[in-house]
């Protein structure tokens, strides 16, 4: 899928990638209703690299940087680590 850029749009496809993931992070394949695992967390942000309020909202779309392509539901934090540690 391409980025989504309208808001509504994208909630819906955000919670269609839940329901087809079964709810689990497509980073660290943990419930996204739970918080990320510690190997996850212990991970420094910086979290001037980011929007304001990046985190705020739990559960992101990740997409590809390279496709400019959706890939999953993910939650906030594994997106900042997979960007900030990853370059994804």
């Amino acid at each position: 899928m391409r980025i989504i850029r309208h808001q509504r749009t994208r909630k819906k496809v955000r919670e269609k990638y839940c329901v087809l993931q079964n709810w689990l992070c497509f980073y660290c394949e943990h419930d996204l209703h739970d918080k990320p695992p510690s190997t996850i967390t212990e991970k420094k942000i910086n979290l001037e690299l980011f929007p304001p309020n990046f985190l705020r909202w739990p559960i992101h779309l990740q997409h590809s940087h390279e496709t400019n392509m959706t890939e999953g539901a993910v939650h906030a934090y594994c997106n900042a680590v997979m960007w900030q540690y990853e370059g994804k």
